[in-house]
């Protein structure tokens, strides 16, 4: 096996820094929902205005959906970390690039669409209907869907770049 030559990054796992930045990022994101899951309410509202106030007829529904989107958004950002450090067989490190895979394009494509349209919206390109919060969609414009978006990058470039180095560690055993 080949020695890292002094200052090169050869002998390092490439993307390291991506998987932990795409993990944080995710967990910044579900860190939220389990706030809100837990009945906090900071930011709440900033989220889908009056939509997400729990009543009396659909508190135990929101219960539950936000507790949903909490355990998928704690999924997806781990997946990078655990794809890179934990040894899995063949078979579920296959399903879970997939999964992740599918995750990146879902996250970026969502945020990358809402972000676009919030920002259209509030700059007077396109016209919102008379009953759209602005308040909560200059937050979806400004912070959550760019959130989601610099997500799905981070996880796509993570994916990306740890399938390079999979990829190295198997021609340096060739070699």
């Amino acid at each position: 096996m080949a020695t890292p030559r002094s200052g090169s990054t050869a002998g390092r796992h490439p993307g390291g820094v991506l998987s932990w930045a795409a993990a944080a990022v995710g967990l910044g994101h579900a860190a939220f929902s389990v706030y809100w899951g837990l009945g906090g309410t900071w930011l709440l509202d900033t989220v889908a205005g009056g939509a997400m106030v729990p009543t009396e007829t659909n508190g135990s529904v929101l219960v539950l959906l936000v507790w949903a989107a909490a355990l998928v958004k704690l999924g997806v950002a781990v997946t990078p970390l655990v794809l890179r450090y934990v040894a899995l067989p063949r078979p579920l490190r296959r399903l879970g690039r997939f999964l992740g895979w599918a995750a990146s394009v879902v996250l970026t494509l969502y945020g990358a669409v809402f972000t676009g349209a919030a920002l259209l919206v509030l700059g007077g390109v396109l016209e919102a209907g008379p009953d759209v919060d602005r308040t909560a969609l200059a937050w979806h414009g400004f912070l959550w869907d760019p959130w989601f978006l610099a997500w799905g990058l981070l996880l796509g470039a993570a994916l990306w770049r740890s399938r390079d180095a999979r990829t190295a560690r198997t021609a340096d055993v060739a070699a």
